[in-house]
């Protein structure tokens, strides 16, 4: 079998990046370091198949990867996926925020579309149109990650929203909850997220036989403290939930502290379900249900979709749907009697 990075690396004792920026002649590396790769390089044989390929076509070997905020965890942890799966391929991942502000998304990839130092992006966007991202295309390859905001012809990477939700409201229904609120989502038109998990909300609470309007509680944004107050709102509604979905595990963080401060038992009183499962869920007290999207699927897939993209620029724009399953742990309790 052919040599690849990550056995280059565990030779020499590195990281799979170092071997990446050896091979890829970066300078600012440690002598010894570089002396170490390079000898671990020659003992192997590695051949650096992907490099020659990219040198012959002019490519660089670096893509870049745009996040609206990287200290949520859910973006944290798919941008520690797409760097570990891109560096498996001798590909070095830079990567920048927008914050989610459409000014902001649209000087990054008009910058981006003049640069010679990047072969392409990978794109979560939250506030461009289809007319703002059909500049780009013919420019530099473009992939979309997440819910897709606007409908172009460029390849788009994500989950079926509709369908997680759902299995999160299906999931309160077999605890026996009948009174099942929604948490999240500003409900403002570049929300595109909320939107498609409330209709996945709705939809699960329509196949149960409850009325799908529900009980919605809006939030300007998905902080843990937008959360609590929220909460605090739901709690003086005349009738509380006996469950609440919430649209990411970042709010419902947030709805967690606030029941335990309000003196409301979870999953006694309110059963818990969030979205993304991030790594705190699990540590949580009570430990969060949660529906988990493949993040290691969702970098494969995007950081695959942009390398066929580089060596097909004509081919047809492709959708790939990436898997999810529910994570249930204490927030949703056992089953009523």
């Amino acid at each position: 079998m052919a040599v690849t990075l990550r056995d280059v690396a565990e030779k020499a004792g590195v990281s799979v990046r170092t071997v990446s920026n050896v091979v890829n002649g970066f300078q600012h590396i440690a002598p010894a370091t570089r002396a170490r790769v390079q000898a671990a390089l020659e003992e192997l044989n590695y051949r650096p198949n992907l490099v020659a390929r990219s040198l012959r076509q002019g490519r660089t070997g670096i893509i870049m990867l745009i996040l609206p905020e990287i200290n949520v965890s859910y973006f944290g942890e798919l941008a520690h996926e797409v760097v570990d799966y891109a560096s498996s391929v001798g590909i070095t991942v830079q990567i920048d925020e927008s914050g989610g502000d459409p000014q902001r998304e649209k000087e990054l990839l008009t910058q981006l579309a003049q640069a010679s130092w990047v072969d392409g992006v990978l794109f979560s966007s939250l506030g461009l149109r289809g007319v703002d991202l059909a500049g780009l295309v013919g420019t530099r390859p473009l992939v979309l990650l997440g819910e897709r905001t606007a409908r172009t012809a460029l390849d788009h990477v994500g989950i079926d929203n509709v369908a997680a939700s759902r299995l999160a409201v299906a999931h309160l229904i077999e605890r026996g909850r009948t009174r099942i609120a929604a948490l999240g989502g500003s409900g403002g038109a570049r929300d595109a997220t909320s939107k498609y998990r409330l209709r996945g909300f709705q939809k699960g609470l329509e196949a149960a036989g409850l009325d799908p309007a529900g009980l919605y509680q809006r939030t300007p944004d998905y902080r843990r403290g937008s959360a609590a107050l929220a909460v605090r709102e739901m709690l003086r509604w005349p009738q509380r939930p006996d469950g609440l979905f919430c649209f990411s595990d970042e709010l419902a963080a947030g709805a967690l502290r606030e029941l335990v401060v309000q003196g409301v038992r979870v999953p006694e009183d309110i059963a818990v379900v969030g979205f993304d499962d991030i790594e705190a869920s699990s540590f949580s007290t009570p430990s969060l249900t949660s529906i988990r999207p493949d993040k290691a699927g969702i970098a494969k897939t995007a950081v695959d979709a942009l390398l066929h993209r580089l060596d097909a620029p004509e081919a047809p724009a492709r959708e790939h749907s990436v898997g999810f399953e529910l994570m249930v742990r204490e927030s949703s309790g056992p089953e009523l009697s």
